[in-house]
């Protein structure tokens, strides 16, 4: 689960975002485990308020990079499943049966086997949902490195399953992850909530109003106890997705303008802020404990495991059909690639694990960055192996080889839009 482009982003994918999130985890590690260590906690520990009135707000850098910064994602994420449901891949019904059962079983089965280690103490526990989630990013970033030899429909069906992997993430948060409710502001997000529903029906096609009124709505869902990320994908949701009479559709507007920031700006810094794992503090006790290894192995193999076992069952029963041209090898793959948990689940292991509470925030990402690794590196090597050139044979038509020719059932006229 990250940032996944419009459409034409998604036809021409680039593994630039990836690379990027990358090299900011790699210099947070850099100065968290050197003698510049105390200015990197030093700058995630600023104290930055905002007042305006009797109303101020007031909290680490870290706090408002995870709580506004990823709002701003979230309403990206919003954006790409409502344009999703009503216009894209997800509206096609059938042909959203296979991506939705295969996120459903990359979500149980990992936080399954997460428990299976961590049940005994309830405070790992709480990180259950860690695994089981997907940067969507980075998956699309190790698929582009395939080039045009990964058939369209494969990208439409990981494109399909994160969307669906977004969804059930927000409702983790909405439902786990929330503190205790305060009904004042409560009260004051339904209003800012309603008072957008009614911009939409009375058909405002400026962005400005839904923004003003999007800052309230962050702002009460910020002190509700609700995590603050879910305003932007309600204000996504109530953003026009018909054209105005100039033929500009305000969500796909607003959905161009926030991939490119998302992509080189928002997830960079939340990866920056997040990825600092300081090793010096770690012993080797902790290193391999049930809670790392929990998610390990719940990104790398339960994701795959949950997106793969129920993929079959759906196929074997008649509720869906394989993508057109993809069979069960390339299938493994993507499955593979959905372990790359990264930005995503640091967040979520964010939410789950105060900082510095039992050191259980430097060991989940400990866990994170292996499942992750291992997932990115074993999904690349199955994907290429899957669509090798034949012996003694040429590429055939689009790279595929013979070997990967299209099995009966898939994606009819799949949807070149990208969802």
């Amino acid at each position: 689960m990250g940032s996944k482009g419009s459409a034409s982003d998604f036809q021409n994918p680039s593994a630039s975002g990836g690379i990027l999130l990358l090299a900011m985890v790699a210099l947070a590690m850099l100065l968290a485990n050197s003698s510049l260590s105390h200015l990197y906690h030093a700058f995630l520990g600023t104290p930055v308020s905002v007042q305006v009135g009797e109303l101020k707000l007031h909290k680490p850098m870290l706090l408002w990079i995870n709580d506004l910064l990823m709002a701003f994602f979230f309403s990206l994420v919003g954006l790409e499943v409502k344009r999703a449901l009503l216009q894209g891949t997800l509206s096609k019904g059938r042909r959203a049966v296979l991506p939705v059962i295969a996120a459903i079983g990359g979500m149980v089965v990992p936080a399954l086997l997460f428990l299976a280690f961590n049940a005994n103490n309830p405070l790992a526990a709480t990180g259950w949902a860690i695994p089981s989630v997907t940067d969507i990013a980075f998956a699309l970033g190790v698929l582009t490195l395939l080039g045009r030899r990964v058939p369209l429909s494969l990208r439409v069906f990981l494109l399909a399953l994160a969307i669906i992997d977004d969804l059930l993430a927000i409702l983790i948060i909405a439902l786990f992850y929330s503190e205790p409710l305060s009904a004042a502001n409560l009260a004051l997000a339904a209003f800012a909530f309603l008072s957008l529903v009614i911009l939409n029906r009375c058909g405002v096609m400026k962005l400005v109003p839904y923004m003003l009124l999007g800052m309230v709505l962050w702002v009460a869902v910020l002190n509700s106890g609700v995590h603050a990320t879910l305003a932007g994908v309600v204000l996504a949701f109530t953003i026009p997705l018909g054209k105005d009479r100039h033929g500009v559709s305000p969500s796909q507007f607003l959905e161009r303008e926030l991939h490119n920031w998302s992509t080189y700006l928002i997830l960079p810094i939340f990866a920056f802020a997040n990825g600092g794992v300081d090793f010096t503090n770690l012993s080797l006790p902790e290193v391999f404990s049930p809670l790392t290894l929990g998610i390990a192995l719940g990104l790398c193999l339960g994701k795959p495991l949950g997106v793969l076992s129920f993929s079959v069952v759906a196929v074997r029963l008649g509720l869906a059909t394989l993508p057109k041209g993809v069979g069960w090898l390339p299938l493994t793959g993507v499955a593979m690639l959905c372990g790359i948990g990264f930005t995503m689940a640091m967040f979520f292991a964010s939410l789950a694990f105060e900082v510095g509470a039992m050191n259980y925030s430097e060991i989940s990402r400990i866990g994170i960055l292996l499942g992750s690794g291992i997932s990115a590196v074993g999904g690349y090597l199955l994907l290429r192996w899957a669509y090798r050139p034949a012996s003694g044979a040429g590429p055939t038509k689009k790279g595929r080889s013979p070997q990967t020719a299209p099995i009966k059932g898939g994606y009819e006229n799949v949807d070149n839009s990208g969802g």
